[in-house]
């Protein structure tokens, strides 16, 4: 295990986080909305909480070392962790008045959060994190390594966008959300495959002595395989089961009132309206 180490950048990192949100929320949220209407609600605070944890698990001892130094199924962890969860914790997070002061109206972000150039880069991206020269660059060189994790986190607010973006007009509609995430399930499973059955050191960065735990240079990198594969595609397509509910129930609602309506009618008495 990698010595303790405070790492200064990653506190300066969430802390800035945290001061930029209280920042909206305190200073620019009591401008633009509407007085009586809450600024930020209950469940969002909580979206925010849960993302800066995440957000400073991830970045922080020991995950960072282990995966920057040691194991780079570790490494496939953290960039899950900042690709898969704590984007859409900060959507959840943010409020519709704030998104649009962000996004504006007819800019340029706005067209990148668009589902086919979002879903395109992150896949992009993720193929491109793979890649031999950038793996074992991002080892031996710090800075690399955190703009890498600044274009993770970047790339995925926007693949998230279509799903769990605070703004509905860049939603997609259930159905169009799960057939998204079905697509962004399958990129994911090229390199995975490929470290699942590669013999020998993929990533010369990540072949050294002693070994963590005792674990060989390729159970490392089939571990990272088999977790990118598995975790996450049981994570994408946890999320499609919950919205597939979710558009069923809404579905059979209408459904349901107007078979209730077809029966009184059928009986004589008057339509119960649903208000």
């Amino acid at each position: 295990m990698p010595s303790f180490e405070l790492h200064p950048e990653v506190l300066l990192l969430v802390g800035a986080v945290v001061a930029m949100g209280l920042w909206a929320v305190r200073v620019i949220g009591p401008k633009v909305v509407p007085a009586g209407e809450p600024v930020v609600t209950t469940g969002q605070r909580r979206w925010f909480v849960a993302g800066v944890a995440v957000l400073f698990v991830a970045s922080m001892w020991p995950v960072h070392d282990i995966s920057e130094q040691r194991l780079y199924s570790v490494h496939m962890v953290q960039h899950t962790l900042l690709a898969f969860v704590v984007p859409p914790m900060f959507l959840l997070a943010t409020p519709s008045w704030l998104a649009r002061l962000i996004v504006g109206e007819g800019t340029w972000l706005r067209r990148l959060c668009h589902p086919v150039i979002a879903g395109g880069l992150f896949n992009a991206v993720a193929l491109f994190l793979h890649w031999q020269w950038t793996v074992n660059t991002s080892v031996e060189n710090g800075a690399v390594h955190y703009g890498l994790h600044v274009l993770v986190v970047a790339v995925a607010l926007l693949m998230w966008v279509p799903v769990c973006g605070p703004l509905p007009e860049l939603r997609l509609s259930l159905p169009g959300q799960m057939i998204y995430l079905f697509l962004m399930s399958i990129i994911p499973t090229v390199p995975a495959a490929w470290l699942t059955m590669a013999e020998g050191a993929v990533y010369e960065a990540y072949d050294h002595d002693p070994r963590l735990w005792g674990v060989s240079v390729t159970d490392d990198q089939q571990l990272a395989g088999l977790f990118m594969k598995l975790v996450t595609g049981f994570y994408l397509w946890g999320i499609i089961i919950v919205l597939f509910f979710r558009w069923a129930s809404q579905e059979m609602g209408p459904r349901r009132t107007r078979a209730g309506m077809q029966r009184d009618t059928e009986r004589g008495t008057e339509p119960k309206v649903l208000v």
